[in-house]
């Protein structure tokens, strides 16, 4: 049974809700550290953290980082999102192929992501590649095994419905059993391009010139916590605008679901 859609009145009570609490912790942790009940060097404190934003905008270091880690993730996302979709199709209709590919594929997928950081390194260097790499190391695997599971949710009815009434096996394929997964390889894509960013960033915290990453290694190695705090907010702002866009963009394309 769908759920009736919750009113707009509802939806802005709860957003002024969320934000009077974020107001209170903001100035609650502004008192403490002012207070000195904690220490600011190691928990910073909401002003200064501002001050560094601020600071970091205007001289367009956050600007010039942000763009590099977002460039290297629109990389990894799109290319591990590419190869995820094309190797969960081909192993659906070559099931023969996945039964091969299957144990090598989970030996890789086993493997700690941060492990092989230090082989891309190698292999690619401090650039940018090294970076993708990491990130594509993350989606592929989201992707690809999202894109199984909604070939095979597919509903056997309808397919032999579809072979009943002599629809070929191409035809089959595009018109039932790919548009029935499109949500499922949305629900993988939407995880993927998350992990493709926090893959990003930890290949820029092990060893990077560039990046948000790169960022934050520097300013913990120089205890400066409220830049540290503000990168994060950064990265907490560009993980939920990208998580709105993918779920747009997949009400959008869905709409006939």
């Amino acid at each position: 049974m769908d759920h009736a859609p919750e009113p707009t009145h509802s939806r802005w009570a709860m957003a002024a809700t969320q934000l009077g609490a974020l107001v209170v912790l903001l100035l609650a942790w502004e008192l403490v550290a002012s207070q000195r009940w904690v220490d600011p060097l190691f928990f910073g404190q909401p002003s200064g953290i501002l001050k560094y934003l601020q600071k970091a905008l205007a001289d367009g270091t956050l600007l010039r980082e942000t763009a590099w880690t977002l460039g290297s993730t629109l990389g990894a996302f799109v290319l591990g999102s590419i190869a995820g979709i094309g190797t969960g199709l081909l192993f659906a209709i070559y099931p023969r192929a996945e039964v091969f590919f299957d144990p090598f594929l989970s030996a890789l997928n086993a493997l700690p992501r941060i492990a092989l950081a230090p082989l891309f390194l190698l292999w690619f260097g401090l650039g940018v590649a090294s970076k993708v790499a990491l990130g594509f190391s993350l989606t592929f695997f989201i992707v690809l095994y999202n894109t199984l599971a909604g070939a095979r949710s597919v509903d056997r009815d309808f397919l032999i419905l579809s072979q009943t009434l002599g629809a070929s096996k191409a035809t089959v394929f595009i018109k039932v059993t790919l548009q029935s997964a499109v949500p499922t390889i949305f629900s993988g894509l939407k995880l993927g391009l998350i992990y493709a960013l926090l893959g990003v960033i930890a290949g820029e915290i092990i060893a990077s010139q560039h990046g948000l990453g790169q960022l934050l290694t520097y300013f913990a190695g120089t205890f400066d916590t409220n830049a540290v705090f503000g990168v994060l907010t950064v990265l907490a702002v560009i993980g939920i605008v990208l998580t709105r866009a993918m779920t747009a963009i997949e009400d959008r394309l869905l709409r006939w679901r």
